[in-house]
């Protein structure tokens, strides 16, 4: 399986709609409030929503997240995920642990990020941190020659706290 290293980011910014934050802190030292546009990564990781699915090119280059829980198996067939963090900017470190039911022929990332498999070649995590713009983060995933049909899972953790999780099928188109 490759990893799909584009992120269509400005697509996705179309169909989810931007969330925008402001707080305001007191500055211990002089009891003044200060508005501040970013929010910490201290506060609390909110989902506001989750989606699991495939991309659909147009002829005319345009990408559209169908979400699903089917994936058909064709060669080059992009998959994955998208979740929204309800008024989240800034660096977040996340991790995706995907599970296959039995393992592929090869495994392979695009980015050189933090990857890791199982011994027994059926599970990867993918470690990265990530600048968030518009509380959206989202990986992708591409269909490939060898890997497995079946119920695959997704996980994806913030910290040490599940996020999300996806069930999906690969299977043989009709």
């Amino acid at each position: 399986m490759k990893i799909w290293a584009t992120t269509f980011l400005l697509a996705f910014v179309a169909l989810i709609s931007p969330v925008k934050a402001a707080e305001v802190m007191i500055d211990e030292g002089t009891n003044t409030a200060i508005k501040s546009r970013e929010i910490t990564p201290k506060r609390p990781i909110i989902v506001k929503k989750a989606e699991f699915g495939v991309l659909r090119t147009e002829k005319n280059g345009q990408v559209t997240f169908i979400p699903t829980t089917k994936v058909p198996y064709e060669e080059g067939k992009v998959y994955g995920w998208r979740i929204q963090l309800q008024g989240y900017e800034g660096k977040l470190t996340w991790q995706e642990v995907l599970t296959l039911p039995k393992p592929p022929l090869t495994w392979g990332t695009d980015n050189g990020e933090h990857f890791f498999l199982s011994p027994d070649g059926t599970k990867s995590v993918i470690k990265r941190t990530d600048l968030i713009k518009k509380g959206i983060v989202n990986n992708f995933w591409t269909v490939s020659s060898g890997d497995p049909e079946g119920l695959h899972v997704i996980e994806i953790y913030a910290g040490k706290r599940r996020i999300a999780r996806f069930k999906f099928e690969v299977v043989k188109p009709s």
